[in-house]
């Protein structure tokens, strides 16, 4: 599971790159429209100084909106994938287990309600506990791509590792 998630994840970095190396050799407006679509849209009445003004700012705005799509982007890909990779951030990821808890058990498997499925992989025990809906903490470790879980109202956590 883990081998496509990075597949998708480098597609959809080498994607932005493609979408913002494309807009960065936007041709000129009058090269983009033909002499019929210029003329119609009143454009051939503006001073030469007035059309490098229009691309200049034309220019700009591709620039700042296609800036503002890479790092949704990014954010998104982020987001989605935290868990499978490490991105460097400390930040919790915060949800709440959809269903039931009963419990810490190695090999137990819990999904959250942003469809996120984690599988303890240590030995850490809770017994006797049953919970709906429990909000959770996944917090990774210091180092490595190790991740945390606990559960709302318990001080013991769990080794879990992402596997959807």
């Amino acid at each position: 599971m883990r081998r496509p998630t990075h597949l998708r994840l480098l597609a959809a970095c080498a994607a932005v790159a493609f979408a913002c190396s494309a807009f960065a050799q936007q041709p000129p407006i009058e090269r983009q429209m033909s002499p019929e679509q210029f003329k119609a849209a009143g454009l051939d009445k503006l001073t030469p100084g007035e059309l490098v003004q229009l691309n200049a700012w034309l220019n700009r705005t591709v620039e700042e909106e296609t800036a503002k799509a890479a790092s949704e982007a990014k954010r998104k890909v982020v987001n989605e994938n935290r868990g499978f990779i490490t991105f460097g951030s400390n930040e919790p990821i915060v949800g709440r287990i959809a269903g039931e808890f009963r419990g810490f058990g190695k090999g137990r498997s819990y999904t959250l309600e942003n469809g996120q499925v984690w599988e303890q992989v240590d030995e850490a025990r809770l017994a006797g506990v049953r919970k709906s809906n429990p909000a959770v903490r996944i917090t990774p470790s210091v180092m490595g791509n190790v991740w945390y879980l606990a559960v709302e109202g318990s001080n013991t956590h769990a080794k879990v590792r992402r596997t959807k």
